[in-house]
């Protein structure tokens, strides 16, 4: 049986354990996975890799257009750039697809039936990363949202719903107070759901 060569990305912190983990779990599953190891954050920063992503790495993303990665280390309040964020904005994974689903009765919760899915996007709003400093005591940043980035993610959330089955799409915003930000979003929200009745 062939293997698929799979681009794999320790990362930093408890990254390596989960990683080991992970891929045992592979293995006794009969993953048929052959695995290439890339360099991305903290020590690809130290190494003097402004992304966080190593030449290397770049490549065999983009040969084996699969990576598997363990999580990564962004600094808060300072210091380098969050090495997902580049990756998301340069790969164009723009939705963030997140399951939630209860284990009931195996796993206590207040939530038995919960089975629903967040889809989030990943590019825009505060993603976008443009920040500034007014004065040495105020610092402000923009929340940058386009027609073209809510259209993409919108349709991907009704879509993702029909060929799952799913017969609900909420639409979450806060656009009683981000009129024009988030209230552009919910109009896309609202002229593409038409398309979907």
């Amino acid at each position: 049986m062939d293997k698929h060569v799979v681009a794999c990305a320790c990362g930093d912190g408890i990254g390596p354990e989960i990683m080991v983990a992970v891929q045992q779990v592979l293995k006794a599953a009969g993953a048929p996975l052959e695995w290439r190891c890339v360099e991305l954050g903290k020590l690809a920063y130290e190494n003097g890799n402004s992304s966080g992503i190593t030449p290397e790495a770049w490549a065999a993303i983009r040969e084996t257009k699969v990576l598997l990665k363990a999580p990564l280390t962004t600094p808060q309040g300072g210091g380098y750039k969050s090495v997902n964020v580049t990756l998301r904005k340069s790969l164009g994974l723009y939705a963030n697809v997140r399951p939630c689903v209860a284990y009931a009765p195996f796993v206590t919760t207040k939530h038995p039936k919960l089975d629903m899915v967040i889809i989030r996007e990943n590019e825009e709003d505060l993603y976008a990363g443009i920040e500034h400093k007014q004065t040495d005591d105020v610092v402000q940043c923009l929340k940058l949202i386009s027609r073209p980035g809510c259209e993409k993610i919108v349709r991907y959330a009704f879509e993702y719903a029909r060929k799952n089955n799913r017969s609900k799409v909420t639409c979450m915003t806060k656009d009683n107070i981000m009129k024009l930000t988030d209230g552009l979003f919910r109009q896309v929200f609202e002229e593409i759901s038409l398309e979907y009745l």
